[in-house]
C-alpha cells in the first residue's frame, strides 16, 4: 500500500481523524506538524523525525497550523517545493495559499462575480468609519482566521470611531463586510475533487452574532436550494480545491457566498449528514495515486 502522511495539527479532531484513517486503510500512520519541518533545498529531503517526506507517495494537507496567520504561507511554501519536485499532495499548496488569505481568496470571488455581501477593504480609519455608516452594521474580520476568531460588528454611532481604532491596532489591512440577514444560519457546502458531497448549516444561538459552535452555534442537515449549490459550485472550481466547503448565506435577495475554505471540516459533515468524509477523501486520493 501506498505512504500517505497527514499534514495536520496533532491532537486536533479532523487531522487525528484522518491520520487514523489513513492507517485503517493503508496500515501506515503518520500525522505532519509543520513547525517540526526541516527542509534542504540542496538535497531536497525534508525531514519530520526520523522520514524524509520526499520519499511519501502523497500528503494530504489538513491544517498548516493551529491558529491562521501569513506564517502559514511560509509553510506552505516548503510544501510548494516538496509538489513541484514530484510529491503528490491534497490540495496543492499553491491552490491552498489562494484562499488562505481571506483578501485573496475574495479578489478572486468578486473578480469572477460571485456574489457576496457587500464588502470593502481599506487601511484608512476614515474610509473605515464612513463604510460603517454607510452599512449601517459591519462584521470587521482579519485577513487570516477562521470560526470567526477576531472577527468583530461594529454599529454606526457614537462610538464608530474608537471601536474601529481598536480594530486598526492588531489589522493594518481592514477588511468590513455589511453584516446581513442570514436567517440565523449559514451552510457549509462540501465537495470533494470538484463534486458537490452535501450540506450542513450551522445554527446559531441567538446570544451569539455568529453562528460558529466556538460561539454556540450546533450542526444540522440542511438540503439547500439548487441556485445555492450552483453557486457553491462555481466558487470553488475557482481554486481547483481537492476538498472544500464553501460558507453561503440564503437571503432574501438569493445565496451569498462568504468564502471559500482552504481546508473543509469534517466534523459538521459526519454530524449533521452521517457521512465519513475523512473516508471518502483518503478513498478519494489512493484512486488518484494510482493514475
Amino acid at each position: 500500500m501506498p505512504k500517505i502522511g497527514v499534514v495536520g495539527t496533532l491532537d486536533g479532531w479532523s487531522s487525528e481523524k484522518l491520520a487514523d484513517t489513513v492507517s485503517d486503510i493503508t496500515g501506515h500512520r503518520l500525522l505532519i506538524d509543520l513547525k517540526k519541518i526541516c527542509l534542504d533545498f540542496s538535497t531536497g529531503e525534508a525531514w519530520y523525525g526520523d522520514t524524509d517526506l520526499s520519499t511519501l507517495d502523497a500528503l494530504i494537507i489538513k491544517k498548516v497550523g493551529a491558529r491562521y496567520s501569513p506564517d502559514l504561507l511560509d509553510r506552505l511554501e516548503i510544501l510548494r517545493f516538496l509538489n513541484e519536485k514530484g510529491l503528490k499532495m491534497f490540495s496543492a499548496p499553491l491552490n491552498i495559499m489562494r484562499v488562505l488569505d481571506r483578501l485573496s481568496c475574495t479578489v478572486t470571488l468578486q473578480a469572477n462575480d460571485i456574489p457576496m455581501p457587500p464588502t470593502t477593504i481599506t487601511e484608512d480609519i476614515s474610509e473605515a468609519v464612513k463604510t460603517v455608516e454607510k452599512y449601517g452594521e459591519a462584521v470587521f474580520k482579519p485577513l487570516y482566521t477562521s470560526k470567526a476568531k477576531g472577527m468583530i460588528v461594529i454599529k454606526s454611532g457614537h462610538v464608530t470611531l474608537q471601536e474601529v481604532e481598536n480594530f486598526k491596532k492588531t489589522n493594518s489591512m481592514m477588511y468590513i463586510q455589511k453584516r446581513i440577514d442570514h436567517r440565523g444560519k449559514d451552510l457549509g457546502i462540501a465537495f470533494l475533487g470538484g463534486k458537490y458531497l452535501t450540506t450542513y448549516a450551522r445554527c446559531g444561538d441567538k446570544l451569539s452574532w455568529n453562528t460558529t459552535t466556538r460561539s454556540g452555534g450546533k450542526y444540522e442537515a440542511y438540503t439547500p436550494s439548487d441556485e445555492t449549490i450552483a453557486l457553491a459550485r462555481k466558487a470553488q472550481n475557482l481554486f481547483g480545491l481537492d476538498f472544500t466547503c464553501v460558507d453561503v448565506a440564503e437571503t432574501k435577495d438569493g445565496p451569498l457566498v462568504f468564502e471559500v475554505s482552504a481546508f473543509g471540516g469534517f466534523r459538521g459533515i459526519q454530524t449533521a449528514s452521517g457521512l465519513d468524509a475523512a473516508k471518502l477523501y483518503v478513498e478519494y486520493v489512493l484512486e488518484r495515486i494510482k493514475k
